[in-house]
């Protein structure tokens, strides 16, 4: 390996128009990085999760989605796992897609996407096999910014999404029964074929929304805010729309 990096030294230092102790620099961290890549391959997996835990917070975007992908790979690997996997993602989204520090700028930029390791945290979590989730554990995505997110097919069934900003996300064909999603903001969403069964939908906003196909059955749209809604072939029946707001 070390061969590799002095060539590689040797001939980046004709390229780029730094200086040699620039270019050592860079290579030394990629060569520390490296190293410690090829001893996690022998460490048991609790000693991986315990380095993966750490360095998540720590790095660059790419790094964190290289090290999102690397749980994933331990939580199929090591079942055991799973649930520990799932909310430590789920803390890593609401810590750093913070609806409260992004207040400002999600009413100044409505149409803001999620960074990309949020947007890998957010895929691991929405394909992840429920069947391994324990009972009587709930997914908690509240009071967070997930505006653009892809979470189209996702398996959100009774998840947490108290305040979270979704707006303009793609929630095609995503399970949200029994979710709570009260005063969340879904304006713009894609809701196309989304199963709502039973979700808490109250004081919400689901203005331009596309919710055509969608089943709300028994869902709670008390107080919701439904102007431009699209709800073509729609599943109603005993969906609570007491108080919801159809026009401005």
């Amino acid at each position: 390996m070390l061969t590799v990096i002095i060539n590689a030294f040797h001939v980046m230092k004709n390229i780029f128009p730094i200086t040699n102790n620039q270019l050592l620099k860079i290579f030394l961290k990629i060569y520390d990085f490296l190293e410690q890549v090829k001893q996690t391959q022998h460490q048991s997996p609790k000693q991986s999760l315990k380095i993966a835990i750490e360095q998540l917070d720590k790095n660059t975007t790419e790094t964190s989605i290289a090290i999102i992908h690397d749980l994933e790979q331990i939580s199929h690997n090591h079942p055991d796992y799973h649930w520990i996997i799932i909310d430590i993602l789920t803390t890593f989204v609401r810590q750093n897609a913070c609806h409260y520090i992004l207040h400002n700028e999600a009413i100044s930029n409505p149409s803001a996407k999620v960074r990309g390791d949020i947007q890998a945290a957010l895929t691991v979590i929405a394909r992840r096999d429920v069947k391994k989730d324990p009972a009587n554990e709930q997914l908690d995505l509240s009071y967070t910014d997930m505006r653009g997110a892809n979470l189209n097919g996702a398996n959100l069934e009774q998840t947490n999404l108290y305040q979270a900003n979704l707006a303009g996300a793609n929630l095609r064909e995503a399970n949200l029964e029994g979710a709570i999603l009260s005063a969340s903001n879904l304006q713009g969403a894609n809701l196309h074929l989304a199963n709502l069964k039973g979700a808490i939908l109250s004081a919400s906003n689901l203005q331009s929304a596309n919710l055509s196909g969608a089943n709300l059955y028994r869902a709670n749209l008390y107080l919701a805010q439904l102007h431009g809604v699209i709800l073509n072939d729609a599943i109603l029946d005993g969906a609570n729309f007491k108080e919801a707001k159809f026009s401005e």
